[in-house]
C-alpha cells in the first residue's frame, strides 16, 4: 500500500498535552509527528492509504473525533506557490521560471497568477503549473510532475473546502446564496 506524506494546520484545543497525545495515537494518529511553530499547531503524516484522499481524509477525522475543539484549517504541501517554489519544485532555476512567466522562453501561455497580480510576490496554483509543464513538455519531466502521489488537485479542493466551512457561518445567508449562485 503507498504512503502519503502531507501536513496538516490545527487551530482549537492543545494537541500538545500527554493527554491529547494519547488520545491521538488511540485514534490511529500513530504515523504522525505533532508539534507547534510560533503557536501554529501541525500534524506531519507519513499515512499508508489504497488513496491520497483516504490518506488525507482518515487523518482529518481521526483528530477531529479524538480531540474535541481541534479544528483543520489547511493542508501542506499548499497549492499556492511562489515563482522561487516553482522553481524548486520543477528542478529549474529561478531565472528560467521568470523567463516563462514573462513569456520571453518556452511555449508561452504561463499559467497567470492567482493572487498578488501586482506585486513581486504573485502565487500560482500548484495545480496549473504542473498541468501546464506536464502539457508543453511531453516527456518524462512533465509527466512526473503531474504524477504525484499527494495530487495538488485534491490537497486544493480539500483547502477550498476548509476555507468555506470557516466562513461560511459568518456570511449572511442570502449573500451566501448569492455568493454560491455566482460561482456556479
Amino acid at each position: 500500500m503507498p504512503s502519503y506524506n502531507f501536513t496538516l494546520i490545527v487551530e482549537g484545543a492543545d494537541l500538545q498535552t500527554e493527554d491529547a497525545q494519547n488520545a491521538l495515537f488511540e485514534a490511529g494518529c500513530d504515523d504522525a509527528t505533532f508539534g507547534a511553530v510560533d503557536g501554529v499547531q501541525f500534524a506531519e503524516f507519513d499515512r499508508e492509504a489504497s488513496s491520497y484522499v483516504e490518506a488525507l481524509t482518515s487523518a482529518i477525522v481521526a483528530i477531529q473525533r479524538a480531540i474535541l475543539g481541534a479544528r483543520i484549517v489547511h493542508v501542506e504541501p499548499d497549492e499556492l506557490v511562489t515563482m522561487s517554489e516553482i522553481a524548486e519544485r520543477v528542478g529549474r532555476s529561478r531565472e528560467s521560471i521568470r523567463l516563462l512567466i514573462a513569456g520571453k522562453r518556452g511555449p508561452g501561455a504561463f499559467p497567470a497568477p492567482v493572487s498578488h497580480v501586482q506585486t513581486r510576490n504573485r502565487l500560482w496554483r500548484l495545480p496549473d503549473i504542473l498541468r501546464w509543464f506536464a502539457t508543453h513538455y511531453d516527456d518524462e519531466f512533465g509527466q512526473v510532475l503531474v504524477n504525484s502521489p499527494e495530487n495538488p488537485d485534491v490537497t486544493a479542493m480539500m483547502n477550498a473546502l476548509l476555507t468555506y466551512h470557516r466562513y461560511e457561518k459568518s456570511v449572511d445567508e442570502a449573500e451566501r446564496r448569492q455568493l454560491e449562485e455566482a460561482t456556479g
